[in-house]
């Protein structure tokens, strides 16, 4: 009887872990996170997300976060002040400490029920049919010679002065759009309708944290940082749309960022994929061979050296101590999200090039 009583008087205790159970346990099925959560409950989710926000001349997302900061902000000066003021047997807590617990797993199950669950898919190895991840040196060398030729190729194509359409941030939301559409037409599940991308209200605060874009999963819309380089814009926007499709992975994110950048006719989308692609290829090559690696930079196109001089600069003047905790926290947030490489599984998108063209060839890439 006290037990039946204690689940009656405790039922939101209940029902949180019962969901947060439930999560936990379809997490190792990713068969099933595909089948019935990815491709089921998901789209109608974020559809219905996008559906709702997406229209909204404003980063609604944004706005849920200022509350919720200036709301945690408030509480901390609360509880400061109630300390200073030695009043310490007023705070109750045991009653504080299970009302914080009660609100983290209330948070965990709404992150994973809306989105979180596409960390534990089957993903693009399943879904375009690529070998698993081996990498040897010559095929990462092999890599960054294909891309050591797109972007030299690109930077002739494309007119410098041309880059002022850049800032024109809604038709670059809507080129990115395009680009999926386009790819679509060989991969319906690539479905990134309607669509709902913001440039974020936390641009250049985002500059301190080293982020240049975001996928809300509270309002299913991708925010972009458009204070960065604007030639970034484009890989950065079609990343987003990745989150914003179901890819919970950053390799798999940036995979898709190349797989549209590249169908879209814009020499400005096909050269953003290959000078990101072209900087994580290269920056792994390094660690193996750092001659080789320099050479290939001392190769590349006076226009693309400048844009990574001017790349480098960018984030340089905005470096501070913060940034490495932020760093720290969200490498500790990939790796509890099945991504063990941390920070770094951005860099693993050289392992799905590396399949890709293997699988159709080195002119794929």
């Amino acid at each position: 009887m006290k037990w039946q009583e204690w689940m009656r008087n405790n039922k939101a205790w209940v029902l949180l872990c019962g969901l947060a159970l439930m999560i936990k346990l379809l997490s190792f099925f990713p068969g099933a996170v595909e089948a019935y959560y990815t491709r089921g409950i998901y789209v109608f989710i974020s559809k219905f997300q996008r559906f709702l926000f997406g229209r909204l001349p404003f980063s609604m997302g944004d706005l849920l976060y200022m509350v919720l900061i200036v709301f945690l902000v408030v509480r901390c000066i609360r509880g400061i002040r109630i300390l200073l003021r030695r009043r310490v047997q007023r705070i109750g807590w045991k009653k504080g400490g299970l009302k914080l617990l009660r609100t983290l797993l209330l948070l965990y199950v709404v992150f994973y029920a809306l989105w979180g669950l596409n960390y534990s898919r089957q993903g693009i190895a399943a879904q375009f049919g690529l070998s698993d991840k081996r990498v040897t040196p010559q095929d990462l060398d092999t890599l960054v010679q294909l891309l050591h030729r797109r972007i030299n190729q690109d930077v002739t194509l494309l007119q410098v002065k041309d880059r002022a359409a850049l800032n024109n941030y809604p038709l670059i939301f809507r080129q990115a759009e395009e680009a999926y559409r386009i790819t679509r037409e060989t991969y319906p599940f690539l479905d990134s309708r309607p669509v709902s991308v913001k440039a974020s209200l936390f641009g250049t605060v985002m500059n301190y944290t080293g982020v240049q874009g975001y996928y809300n999963p509270f309002s299913g819309e991708a925010q972009v940082n458009t204070t960065i380089p604007a030639f970034l814009l484009p890989s950065v926007v079609t990343h987003e749309i990745g989150h914003q499709v179901g890819y919970g992975m950053e390799s798999e994110a940036n995979f898709l960022s190349f797989l549209t950048s590249r169908n879209h006719p814009s020499i400005h989308f096909q050269y953003a994929t290959d000078f990101v692609m072209y900087a994580y290829a290269r920056g792994m090559l390094f660690t193996l061979d750092s001659v080789k690696a320099l050479h290939y930079d001392s190769t590349l196109h006076p226009q693309v050296q400048k844009d990574f001089a001017d790349y480098r600069a960018f984030y340089e003047k905005y470096r501070n101590r913060v940034e490495k905790v932020i760093d720290w926290l969200y490498g500790s947030y990939l790796k509890a999200n099945n991504q063990p490489a941390g920070e770094d599984a951005y860099d693993e998108v050289v392992f799905w090039l590396v399949a890709w063209y293997k699988k159709y060839g080195k002119e794929a890439i």
